[in-house]
């Protein structure tokens, strides 16, 4: 017999979608990050050969480098980190740990803020390239050299990451607000069995039948156990007549020895 105590709730399906999304948001996150780290040495090349047909300070060019890679390789790690974090928040979610599901609110707050702010910036850019004052156009067109060296399909991968980003984050948050995660995540969590207070149960009444007549139970010297008294027994034929104690009257007398015929005194010799 199962009690309700003993068996946990079954998860909502809008909590293993909602794990399912932040799986996947952490598998694309490790992948933008590789592709940026093995995009980056054609970048430069190509940058490089750029910036030698202008009249760029060669230590301009070489300090631009330098803080391509490091930001590069500095946002590649935050991504394998973020992905890390979803996958472990993923992992709380299927545990229905409460604290998962508040930590994936703030995630997701988060990540709508960051993907709007990178949406926003690659826009901003390609609107309106950076400009500066009359002493720094050098620098001004190492930026715009930087931004023609990256790949082709760069700014539409980057565009689309960052849309995508913002819906999934988005729609993580509505599933574990949708009712069926509220009940789960807060109604009562499943007791182990073993623990807590054994379940009552009510002992079995006895099936009501029909009375047994009671035999009386006696002990007495020279009579066997458990023969049945003379005042239970059952009375005899009443037309039989009375039982005989003794021999039959008319039987005569019962010899105990040899037949023998006695004759009498006088007709002895």
């Amino acid at each position: 017999m199962s009690y309700p105590d003993q068996v946990p709730d079954r998860r909502p399906p809008v909590v293993t979608v909602a794990a399912a999304l932040l799986g996947l948001m952490a598998l694309a996150a490790g992948v933008y990050a590789v592709t940026s780290l093995l995009a980056l040495g054609g970048t430069i090349d190509r940058f490089r050969g750029a910036a030698a047909g202008t009249d760029a300070d060669p230590g301009d060019v070489d300090g631009l480098v330098r803080l391509l890679r490091l930001g590069t390789v500095a946002a590649a790690v935050l991504t394998v980190l973020v992905a890390l974090l979803l996958v472990g928040l993923a992992g709380g979610l299927l545990a229905r740990r409460r604290a998962a599901r508040v930590g994936v609110w703030a995630v997701c707050g988060l990540g709508l803020l960051a993907g709007g702010c990178a949406l926003a910036v690659l826009v901003g850019q390609r609107v309106r390239p950076l400009r500066l004052g009359s002493g720094d156009q050098g620098v001004a067109a190492l930026f715009t050299t930087l931004d023609d060296a990256y790949p082709s399909w760069w700014v539409p991968v980057n565009a689309g990451v960052s849309v995508a980003q913002a819906l999934g984050y988005l729609a993580v948050a509505v599933l574990l607000a949708l009712r069926p995660a509220n009940s789960w995540f807060i109604g009562r969590r499943p007791v182990r069995p073993g623990y807590g207070p054994a379940p009552f149960t009510a002992a079995p009444y006895p099936s009501p039948g029909p009375a047994l007549p009671s035999v009386p139970s006696w002990s007495g010297s020279g009579a066997a156990q458990g023969a049945v008294p003379a005042a239970s027994r059952p009375d005899p034929d009443p037309g039989a007549g009375p039982a005989a104690s003794g021999p039959d009257p008319g039987a005569g007398p019962t010899a105990s020895g040899p037949d023998v015929v006695r004759r009498p005194a006088e007709e002895q010799p």
